[in-house]
């Protein structure tokens, strides 16, 4: 029988012989993974009744569909998780730190995530199992550990749902439209509902072609920002003279020292947060070897380009003393910096595309929420972590009952509605604020974990069809950095002397505490030792034979070319 594209890469345990097709390097399956010819096409795409019935297929490692191609990966690599962190909560880390301090923060993470994509390129590529770094934590640290990874994840993305859909629903009211935000949350939530029914499909289009919307508006305000600073804004506006860094002089560069830069910490986490759900889609790309290292490196553009220079105009342009960046409570999309510039200049209009931009930004990061949360309580039912009903994944492709289950959460959002909504929504972002941290720490010990174990077992770098950039040396560089900000973050927790703000800073760590000793309690495992750790179940297979024969090619790459392939 032949084999399409996506079926021959469903089987990653099978001990057939390598081929090459079409420069891929797989394990050729012996046997039909779906036991009959591809469904319909209505079907995978889940638009008919027959789509919803369970799917039974050779690989127990990923029941998923591997239908992303290149440019999925690198737009959600590179734009996925830009969203309202950015585009707003950046403001707020303005006010609360001053330009130098926004700066430094968001570096510092952006160095720490830098070191944490590659860690988890490098075990997504080797081992494309679904659910990702949940699994990882579960097989080379400590299965309790795992459990408590997994969970934490789950509601981290669980609680943005509602999250997202309150802050697309004030944004639509910037215009005065009139209508109940209850309207506008019920519209979105219906739209994230409907986007699910593609699946995976429905997820990747959408995150590329708002990624793409994303990354050309901040392109456009970079290229503004230039502008603006030398003084070539319309006259009716601030910046129709030269205006150069004068706000880095006066308010000035801080604006509360060491206490603001340890505070912008949790702000930067926030925006970056996302960015590891690349690895995750892996499980679900047509061919890892070939997508996701491409992948990978656009997150040195994102965060160098977007994130770093385009901050650094909002800190040149916006004082840091703007009562505007304290916004009105919740979040308000008018404390905006990037708004407030378009304002200050005097072009207002601009200052509307940039709130359309994050009304489809935090709808995407909303669906992005359903998409991580899902595929992480479907591995965790497929380890009897969870109950077995999440493990079911229908015909097109969908884990259908844990894409339900955090869509449930959805109508968390009305809560904020009533008169202490504004605690409601203070609680919800302090339970996903800090949860990032502990998955990023979780992927660099992992990927430490796993080169032990890959060395003590045998095996050379060589064998690796794709190493982190910096080793195992940089997964320690973001354990570190990562260990540096919780301690930073538990400074600004404990200045106040109150408990309420110390668990409305610091609740994801209690958290994760209690699912680790709940997971303990439950399957009674805790730490692997390196000799016990599995480097071969879900490996996928690879001809080293061509793998090697294309490493000494590269060697003989002129070094312009070698540069260009290290950094694209």
């Amino acid at each position: 029988m032949a084999y399409s594209k996506e079926e021959k890469d469903f089987d990653l345990t099978n001990t057939s012989s390598p081929v090459v097709q079409d420069g891929d390097i797989f394990t050729a399956p012996s046997d039909d993974p779906l036991g009959s010819e591809r469904p319909p096409l209505m079907t995978r795409l889940g638009l008919t009744v027959d789509s919803f019935r369970q799917r039974t297929l050779a690989d127990k490692h990923n029941q998923l569909n591997k239908t992303l191609k290149p440019r999925h990966l690198n737009m959600i690599a590179i734009g996925g998780s830009i969203g309202a962190g950015f585009f707003v909560g950046s403001g707020g880390a303005l006010s609360t730190g001053g330009p130098a301090a926004l700066l430094i923060g968001f570096g510092i993470i952006g160095i720490m995530i830098f070191n944490v994509v590659y860690a988890l390129g490098e075990l997504a590529i080797m081992f494309p199992i679904s659910g990702g770094f949940y699994t990882y934590s579960n097989r080379f640290i400590d299965p309790s550990w795992g459990f408590a990874m997994g969970w934490n994840y789950v509601l981290q993305w669980a609680v943005v749902l509602p999250l997202e859909l309150v802050v697309a629903g004030l944004t639509v009211n910037y215009w005065d439209t009139g209508v109940n935000v209850a309207v506008w949350i019920t519209i979105f939530y219906v739209a994230i509902i409907v986007i699910c029914v593609f699946g995976v499909l429905g997820y990747a289009e959408e995150e590329f072609w708002v990624a793409l919307l994303k990354l050309s508006t901040i392109i456009i305000f970079m290229i503004m920002g230039v502008i603006f600073a030398c003084g070539g804004g319309p006259k009716s506006g601030m910046y129709g003279e030269y205006w150069g860094a004068r706000t880095w002089y006066n308010p000035g560069a801080f604006a509360q020292g060491f206490y603001g830069v340890c505070a912008v910490f949790v702000t930067a986490a926030f925006s970056f947060s996302g960015t590891e759900l690349v690895g995750l889609a892996a499980a679900e790309s047509e061919n890892p070897q070939r997508a996701l290292p491409s992948a990978i490196k656009q997150v040195f553009w994102r965060i160098t380009l977007f994130y770093i220079v385009g901050l650094f105009f909002v800190g040149l342009l916006v004082p840091h003393d703007d009562g505007r960046l304290l916004g009105s409570g919740l979040i308000d999309v008018s404390a905006s910096p990037f708004v407030i510039v378009a304002v200050n200049a005097g072009i207002p209009a601009f200052g509307d595309f940039v709130n359309v931009v994050i009304l489809f930004s935090v709808v995407s990061i909303g669906l992005s929420g359903v998409y991580g949360g899902s595929r992480t309580l479907t591995a965790l039912a497929e380890q009897g972590y969870a109950p077995k009903i999440f493990a079911y994944v229908d015909r097109a492709g969908r884990p259908l009952f844990s894409t339900i289950a955090i869509l449930a959460f959805g109508p968390i959002a009305y809560v904020t509605l009533a008169s202490s909504g504004e605690t409601v929504f203070a609680w919800l972002l302090a339970l996903s604020g800090l949860a990032a941290l502990f998955t990023w720490g979780s992927i660099c010990l992992a990927h430490i974990r796993f080169r032990a174990a890959w060395k003590m077992q045998g095996h050379s770098l060589k064998e690796l069809t794709f190493a982190s950039a910096f080793g195992v040396y940089g997964s320690w560089v973001g354990l570190i950095l990562i260990a540096i900000v919780l301690i930073a973050q538990f400074y600004t927790a404990v200045k106040p002397m109150s408990a309420y703000a110390f668990f409305q800073s610091y609740l994801a760590a209690p958290v994760v505490i209690f699912f680790y000793i709940v997971g303990y309690i439950w399957k009674r495992k805790a730490w692997i030792k390196t000799s016990q750790i599995d480097v071969d179940s879900g490996r996928r297979e690879v001809d080293f034979e061509h793998a090697e024969e294309l490493r000494v090619k590269m060697e003989h790459w002129p070094a312009w070319r070698r540069v260009l392939d290290r950094v694209f």
